[in-house]
């Protein structure tokens, strides 16, 4: 008997193990930025075989050193990987990534997953969603927030839009990217998540800096105010854990002439899409307007590559300081 029984956990423990190395099948990875490159490097990390493609083939290097396999387009990564994950700057990349001439569903397998971690706008989303539907394949949207730091440590946060059916299999990848892997409903409602959170963000952070700025000029010591803030109800995450005033924190962006981070840029460009969904579904974003147009102010004066925080900067500057 207890031959049989010892035979019976070994045959046990052989599925799980095939199991667990199916899943360890080749993942393809398309977008290798200032995102994409460390998450990418991740799912190395945690063994998965990568298949990989960028427009720009130097942004390949330090991937490919590490062991992924760099091909021409994402129609060659479509036809090799039947799990793939896109990470592009906006909207028109992602349509020509997935239905270009030499885009994903030219080649794409039937009943491959489709990840895109892009920020763009919902119904962006929901298009790639019917194309890929038409091809036989799942298309999920799952931006994400964190920036880069985030995504170097694998501590992202996804936002899923997508099949509920899909979640479990996308979870899977995102997780070796993520500590937090949230589901938020059908397509396009995780860029929906990922876009209030960037218009509530951007509105902090100018009131923050507006706040540090009033409270400078009444003669309060920046960090003493901070420490004030930061104990009362103005208490938010721009004042106490990425303040914008040089000096008041240390590791922050703000610390280091605004480098790195979050740029302006890209804000505003997450912004305008706020705007843009605000106006289609006649929603009154008043605040999130103004926004908008502060962090395009601040693209046209040569803000655009220093980190969203750099709002603060720009204030003293309006004011002739």
């Amino acid at each position: 008997i207890e031959n049989l029984f010892s035979g019976h956990r070994k045959n046990k423990k052989v599925q799980i193990s095939t199991r667990s190395m199916a899943s360890k099948t080749q993942v393809g990875f398309i977008g290798l930025g200032n995102m994409g490159n460390p998450m990418a490097k991740n799912l190395l990390k945690h063994g998965y075989p990568v298949i990989a493609t960028d427009v720009f083939p130097e942004s390949c290097k330090e991937v490919q050193e590490l062991g992924a396999q760099i091909v021409d387009n994402p129609a060659e990564v479509a036809d090799k990987a039947d799990r793939i994950i896109t990470m592009l700057p906006s909207s028109p990349n992602v349509i020509d990534a997935y239905t270009g001439p030499n885009g994903i569903l030219k080649k794409v397998k039937k009943g491959s997953l489709l990840i895109d971690s892009s920020t763009i706008d919902p119904a962006v989303s929901k298009e790639m969603a019917a194309a890929a539907e038409k091809m036989g394949a799942v298309f999920m949207d799952a931006p994400v927030s964190g920036g880069v730091g985030a995504a170097s440590s694998g501590k992202l946060t996804f936002m899923v839009g997508g099949a509920e059916e899909e979640f479990t299999a996308a979870k899977e990848l995102l997780s070796c990217m993520g500590a937090n892997v949230v589901y938020c409903g059908q397509v396009g409602t995780g860029q929906a998540a990922k876009i209030c959170n960037n218009m509530l963000l951007a509105i902090g952070m100018i009131g923050t800096s507006e706040t540090m700025n009033l409270g400078i000029r009444l003669g309060l010591d920046p960090k003493l105010l901070a420490k004030i803030l930061n104990m009362s109800s103005g208490r938010c995450w721009s004042s106490d854990t990425y303040n914008p005033v040089p000096g008041v924190m240390e590791g922050v962006p703000s610390g280091n002439n605004y480098q790195g981070g979050f740029g302006t840029q890209l804000m505003a460009k997450d912004l305008g899409l706020a705007q843009n969904t605000a106006t289609n579904t006649k929603t009154p974003v008043p605040l999130g307007s103004l926004a908008h147009q502060i962090y395009r102010m601040m693209c046209a004066r040569g803000y655009a590559n220093k980190d969203f925080s750099s709002v603060f900067q720009f204030l003293r500057e309006e004011e002739g300081q």
